[in-house]
């Protein structure tokens, strides 16, 4: 079965209808200039409401190695996702936390450079200048065909109930990662698109 992570968890209602519909894990993002920004307090609250067995993921953007590691020990995260320009020896410094490395990809996109990337997983989203992730756009899911990779790769970049599953088929990914594709409003989910996403991904 298709693993499914809703990322951008701004309030509770929306984390529980998540989980409800059968989401695998729930992305908090601690990059304050993103519309989903949620404040460590708030995410702490969040994530000890979350059922057992769901798994929360810390979303950052080029922080501070101590910085990360503060926000993960408050809010008791063990999963984090780099989300911007880190180097694969700033990921080898988090051996005790498991690792999601993303990628903006375009038609220029080098897959050979993933390679060098020690990680738990690899995020594959959709470049846009000056935007880091939330897009809402897709990416040419061809530029990963015939590209073996050692990790498990989660796909990301506008998807929706309308094209989850037509992505999965072409990129054959381990876990597909979802948020605007779900949402009324940046940061605030819907339900109904969750509930639809979550039918077409599960299929």
């Amino acid at each position: 079965m298709m693993k499914v992570k809703i990322c951008g968890i701004t309030n509770h209602e929306d984390a529980q209808k998540a989980m409800y519909y059968g989401a695998y894990a729930a992305g908090f993002i601690f990059h304050k200039k993103s519309p989903r920004y949620v404040s460590p307090s708030k995410a702490r609250k969040l994530i000890e409401a979350l059922p057992p067995f769901i798994v929360p993921v810390g979303v950052f953007v080029d922080l501070k190695e101590k910085a990360v590691r503060d926000i993960c020990q408050f809010t008791r995260i063990r999963t984090v996702q780099f989300h911007g320009e880190e180097t694969p020896l700033y990921c080898k410094r988090f051996t005790d936390y498991k690792i999601i490395k993303a990628f903006r990809v375009n038609d220029m996109f080098d897959p050979v450079g993933v390679r060098k990337y020690k990680v738990d997983a690899y995020l594959f989203d959709t470049y846009q200048e000056n935007v880091i992730g939330g897009t809402g756009k897709t990416f040419n899911w061809e530029v990963l065909k015939g590209h073996k990779f050692e990790k498990p790769v989660i796909l990301s970049g506008g998807l929706t109930a309308e094209n989850v599953a037509d992505a999965i088929g072409s990129v054959n990914p381990y876990a597909v990662d979802v948020s605007s594709g779900v949402e009324k409003t940046p940061g605030i989910k819907d339900p109904r698109k969750i509930r639809e996403f979550m039918k077409a991904a599960l299929i």
